[in-house]
Order: structure tokens, then sequence, then C-alpha cells
């Protein structure tokens, strides 16, 4: 297994903490990866809001566990996915959200959402992007017969698993390998760099210099 990033990895210590906002649809575990790291001193953040999507996320659950405020929008009664996204974008600004943390958000996003948070959305999805983007990464790994496969850490833009990519991490495609093993093996490696891809995210955007003063 292997890590591959653009960029070194020196240390990343801002004077104050980062103010994070967790988007999850399912169990929570990357959710549960940053919550971790933050607690060990890992990651230099806060997490202000978890928003879900579905009433029965298990993320909710963990949310509560960790005493983070947790937020239930259910897309299923907005109008569009610009009225879901208007409404997710209010509450994580209203929460003093900096960095929207996408983990395992079953739902894709509007401009109006990317444009409230420009530069600073981040998603991870469970392959070596550019390869085999949107749904059922792991089940399209195991399809083409590749013998790696793995995870990519990137910014979100309009297009579907497509903004730039901060850290990958690659996973061997075992010969007994099905969806579950696979998957789970994928999950190891997602909750070992989302940490380190938002410090360095972070970190690169805090070393950004304006073209003009």
């Amino acid at each position: 297994m292997s890590l591959i990033s653009p960029f070194p990895l020196p240390p990343f210590t801002p004077q104050t903490p980062l103010r994070l906002g967790i988007m999850a649809s399912g169990s929570g575990s990357n959710f549960q990866a940053i919550a971790e790291a933050i607690k060990q001193g890992e990651l230099n953040a806060r997490i202000e809001l978890v928003i879900y999507n579905n009433p029965d996320a298990k993320v909710a659950e963990r949310a509560k566990q960790w005493g983070i405020p947790d937020q239930l929008f259910d897309h299923r009664t907005f109008s569009s996915r610009e009225a879901l996204d208007e409404a997710i974008a209010q509450a994580l600004q209203q929460h003093g959200v900096e960095w929207v943390i996408m983990a395992g958000w079953m739902r894709r996003v509007t401009q109006r959402l990317i444009s409230a948070f420009p530069e600073r959305m981040l998603n991870i999805h469970p392959s070596l992007l550019p390869s085999f983007p949107g749904m059922r990464a792991v089940e399209q790994a195991l399809a083409a017969g590749v013998k790696i496969t793995g995870c990519s850490v990137h910014y979100v833009e309009l297009a579907v698993d497509s903004g730039p990519i901060i850290m990958q991490a690659a996973v061997p495609v075992l010969p007994n390998d099905d969806v579950a093993t696979l998957q789970a093996r994928i999950q190891q490696q997602e909750h070992r760099i989302f940490p380190l891809a938002i410090a360095l995210a972070a970190q690169t955007s805090d070393m950004t210099v304006p073209d003009s003063i």
C-alpha cells in the first residue's frame, strides 16, 4: 500500500482549529476517523456540525456520542437539489463552518453549495481517480479486473468526482476479493488519509499568496 500526494507533508499547526462541517449519508466511519484524529491531536480542527440526509443514518448516532450537533436534511422533502443545497449551505454558515467534508455523502451537489465554500469542499471516493468515478466504484474495479485500486481525496467540483486530487492511497485487489472484502480494505486507507488530506488542503490554502495586494 502506498500514499500518493503531489505535496510534501510538513507539520501543519494553524493558530486556530479548522472549523469543519461533515456531510454523510450512512454509517459515518470516516466521520469517526476524523473525530479520532482530532482527539489524538493529529488534526487541529473542530467539527461544528454533522449533516445527514437519511433519517436512519448511523452517523447521527456517532455525532451524538461525540457531543457534536447534527441536523437532518432529508432530500425527499425538498423540491430540488438546489433547494436542498441552499438549506445545507445556510446551516453550515450559521455554524461558522470553514471547510465542508463530504464523508460518504451519497448525493450530487449543485453549484449553489460549491459556490458557498469555494475550494473548501473535500470529498473521498473509493477508487484511484480518474478511474471508476461515480457510484459503485468498488464493483467497477472488480468488474474491470484491475490489480490495484484504492481511494482518493479531492476538491469538489460540479462534475462528479472530477476535482483536483489532494491525496490517494493504493490498495491491491486480491484474487479472492469480493465487494465486501475489498471495500473493507479500501475503507481502512480512507480512514488513514482523510485527516491528512484535510490538513494538507488547509495548509495549501493558507500558503496561497494573492496576485495583488
